[in-house]
């Protein structure tokens, strides 16, 4: 299971602030901006007239509104954010010198800094400002006003302090998420090495199961067909023919393996399944091993993947039986139940310890990977065996009510 992707904040070229990425804060600071600038320049005209310092200050706001405005131009270039902020503080500053009332409009602008310049260098932008700020005060007041003093540093020092804790808040955050993107993509590697693995495990298993089985069948049948040559040419040819036909059934089969599609005429028809076992059994008995099948319950249409694993882990038991058991007798017994089909693979050979022949991980592929093949498909294996009294291999698998019916 994977992790959900994080959306990535994209900043603009020479963007470098801690609120660069609230790409509506600056429609709003426009706003707040243009309200200021109308209000002050209203002010200084109904206050000092509409002479050649007013039509200055005019001027000067109708520009400094407009630079706002022009941020968007160069927007590709790394170098145009710097000095549009630059010059927003520089009109800014001229403006509040001539008409104090300006100052008001140094909330917009500062907030502009913070969106454009790195921390330091914001910092000590907003602290010049709060110095001409209070400079600008201090001229068009009679006497000393600590009022004027005090507010501006107080703003300006809180202000800074916010934005210092934002700063912080911002950087832990993208580390926060510097972090979870890494272990995403380790994640997603070690899936990947996962998925790889189990891939290698289910082809090995299913080389085992049915291009291992059929190959080991050809050779019981043409060492049958050896030993009867002479002797009962008849029976040499049957067997032989036989093996020709298990060779073109592996090679089918190897087919189906390299394509990852599970044989499609084992779901054709409910007797299918019944019939791939029985061909399954008949390829064991050259090797002198009596292989029976049994069909218990009424046949029906089991999934395509389900009969393909009901086969392999025929041919697999059998596979087992015939390499090791020295049994003379099997008996495969196929039984459909109301949610679920099971298949018994039963033989009378000498039998073995389950508990240590697990733990020391003996018999090949062939036990592993029926358990495995069960699993994979939401099913179960058993397997019960003592010295002397033969073993049993029971694989069941569940099968959907709907497609019964």
């Amino acid at each position: 299971m994977s992790l959900p992707s994080l959306p990535l904040v994209r900043r603009p070229a020479g963007v470098h602030g801690i609120l660069a990425p609230a790409v509506r804060l600056d429609r709003w600071l426009l706003v707040v901006l243009v309200v200021l600038l109308v209000t002050c320049a209203t002010r200084y005209v109904e206050r000092h007239g509409l002479g050649g310092t007013g039509v200055a200050v005019l001027a000067g706001a109708l520009v400094l509104g407009l630079a706002y405005a022009t941020r968007g131009l160069l927007a590709g270039r790394a170098w145009w954010p710097t000095v549009w902020v630059t010059g927003m503080v520089v009109l800014w500053g001229g403006l509040t010198a001539v008409a104090p009332s300006f100052a008001w409009c140094a909330v917009p602008v500062a907030f502009a800094v913070m969106r454009v310049l790195p921390f330091p260098w914001a910092v000590g932008t907003v602290v010049l400002m709060t110095v001409l700020l209070t400079a600008a005060w201090q001229r068009i007041t009679t006497g000393f006003d600590p009022v004027q003093v005090a507010g501006p540093i107080g703003v300006g020092l809180v202000t800074v302090l916010a934005y210092r804790a934002l700063d912080l808040e911002s950087r832990a955050r993208q580390q926060l998420l510097d972090q979870l993107v890494e272990a995403q993509a380790e994640l997603a590697e070690e899936q990947h090495r996962t998925g790889a693995l189990a891939e290698r495990t289910r082809l090995s298993r299913e080389i085992h199961d049915s291009v291992g089985q059929g190959l080991s069948s050809i050779n019981l049948l043409l060492q049958a067909a050896e030993q009867a040559w002479d002797a009962q040419p008849t029976t040499a040819r049957d067997h032989v023919r036989t093996a020709a036909a298990t060779a073109r059934d592996g090679l089918d089969e190897v087919r189906r393996v390299v394509r990852d599609l599970a044989p499609t005429d084992l779901a054709a028809t409910a007797a299918a399944l019944p019939d791939a076992l029985r061909t399954a059994a008949a390829q064991a008995d050259p090797g002198g091993l009596q292989a029976e099948v049994r069909v218990d319950g009424t046949p029906v249409v089991v999934p395509a993947e389900v009969a393909a694993a009901l086969v392999r882990t025929a041919r697999g038991a059998l596979a087992n039986v015939r390499e090791h058991a020295g049994a003379g007798r099997v008996v495969l017994t196929l039984t459909y139940l109301l949610d679920e089909v099971v298949l018994d693979v039963r033989d009378d050979g000498r039998g073995f310890d389950p508990a240590q022949v697990r733990a020391i991980g003996t018999r090949g592929r062939g036990l592993a990977g029926i358990r495995d093949r069960a699993e994979g498909l939401g099913g179960t294996a058993d397997i019960e065996s003592a010295p002397g009294e033969g073993t049993t291999v029971s694989v069941r698998f569940p099968v959907r009510k709907e497609e019964r019916r």
